[in-house]
């Protein structure tokens, strides 16, 4: 339950901060579009009244009439000018030292009563492009000009320009992404939910691998110790016994301490691999050569047992390789080759080149692994016969090792069973 409530707490954290995210990656994302579709809306319309202003400020004397359709084009300053670059939205206002308007008969009696009757002049921004609202409903932009001929009564002329079709787009634009927003908050949460559920699956398959993994170890820890105990406790019960006596009790013990010793360096081993703590010490290794010289002890061993041992070394190549720890990959593979043979079985290995990589086959002729078993076997604590690996000493770490050393060489391992009987361990390393 508690692990439940944990993991449910976790997934909202995930699922809070992906939304968030999302949320704010769109807020950008959304404002910037705006500002751009803004921008671009105005930049036409700053450009005309910007270019109005100049024309003005070249040709002060008497030009300013406005470039209405109905006004004389052609009147009082450049002909060609006037006719070719004004706008004929730009409307020209002349204005007072006190805020009056000069040119009401130029503007016309319908547009002033109607727009500009009850319009204050704003000072504040002079040769700036401005936006102002009239009657609340309908929008300009416009340019402050101070006037600096003193032979009349205009204080500042001031250039607008209608822009209501810009700010309705502008608006639809806005209303477009309020809905959008809320469409998209939904899908964020939707989105955040299944993200949030596929972050979580590897935390569980890790959190379900560690207690696993805690309590096969303590289960096999605790099985030789309790062994060693025992024997310990019934030595102290006869303390005139002599050693000779007592041989099994002790050599039991001692089997189960060195069984204790090998667990547990392979518990460590495990525990730096997970840590990425253990490093590789690569140098250059003849690789049949060192297969040859680990192979010869378990050749006199296989004999002993009368088991036939064969070697068919083709890799005549040397590759960079930890020596160590290729020599603790073969050690767990023929380990259990031994392990899992019975009299008369064989047990061989061999090398080749295939698609510019070292191949390695470890084969034996055993009692094999099952095929439905085969994708677990590099499981930790793995045993497909725990009566049978129990007696023969082993916990299920081997192949884990095994599997760790061969990725850290940036190789492979698969399992195989042999056609006959057995199974065939194929190793691929690069060179």
């Amino acid at each position: 339950m508690f692990k439940r409530k944990l993991f449910q707490q976790q997934q909202l954290k995930f699922m809070l901060l992906n939304l968030l995210a999302f949320t704010i990656i769109f807020t950008i994302f959304g404002f910037i579009i705006f500002s751009q579709i803004q921008n671009t809306l105005y930049s036409k319309t700053d450009e005309e009244l910007q270019g109005f202003q100049g024309k003005i400020t070249d040709h002060p004397a008497g030009d300013k009439e406005s470039p209405m359709p109905d006004k004389g084009m052609d009147s009082n300053g450049p002909p060609n000018d006037r006719k070719n670059n004004p706008n004929p939205r730009i409307m020209i206002v002349d204005w007072s030292a006190d805020g009056k308007i000069l040119n009401k008969d130029e503007i016309g009696s319908l547009l002033y009563e109607s727009y500009l009757q009850d319009y204050q002049l704003d000072k504040t921004n002079i040769d700036q492009v401005t936006m102002t609202v009239i009657n609340d409903q309908y929008y300009f932009r416009y340019i402050l000009i101070k006037d600096t001929n003193n032979n009349d009564d205009i204080a500042y002329t001031q250039l607008m320009i209608n822009v209501d079709p810009e700010q309705t787009i502008l608006n639809n634009f806005r209303k477009l992404i309020i809905i959008f927003s809320a469409v998209f908050i939904i899908l964020s949460i939707s989105a955040s939910y299944i993200l949030s559920k596929k972050m979580m699956n590897p935390i569980i398959q890790s959190w379900n691998k560690q207690s696993e993994f805690v309590e096969n170890a303590s289960h096999e820890l605790r099985t030789p110790l309790t062994i060693i105990q025992n024997k310990l406790e019934l030595l102290l019960t006869v303390p005139q016994e002599r050693i000779a006596s007592k041989f099994e009790n002790i050599a039991l013990s001692l089997a189960e301490t060195r069984r204790l010793s090998k667990l547990t360096t392979d518990l460590l081993t495990l525990a730096r691999a997970d840590s990425a703590e253990t490093q590789l010490a690569k140098q250059p290794l003849h690789m049949d050569s060192f297969i040859q010289k680990v192979s010869n002890p378990y050749q006199e061993i296989a004999e002993s047992q009368d088991k036939h041992f064969w070697l068919n070394l083709r890799s005549d190549v040397k590759i960079e390789a930890d020596e160590v720890r290729l020599h603790q990959l073969l050690v767990i593979l023929l380990d259990n080759a031994l392990k899992y043979t019975g009299e008369h079985d064989s047990i061989g290995i061999k090398t080749y080149m295939e698609d510019q990589k070292i191949v390695i086959e470890v084969s034996d002729t055993g009692i094999g692994i099952k095929e439905e078993n085969l994708k677990h076997i590099f499981d930790r604590f793995y045993r497909e016969d725990k009566a049978r690996t129990r007696e023969s000493g082993g916990v299920g770490l081997g192949l884990s090792i095994a599997q760790w050393i061969v990725e850290k060489h940036n190789g492979t391992i698969k399992a195989i069973p042999n056609q006959s009987k057995g199974t065939t361990f194929r190793i691929k390393l690069p060179k």
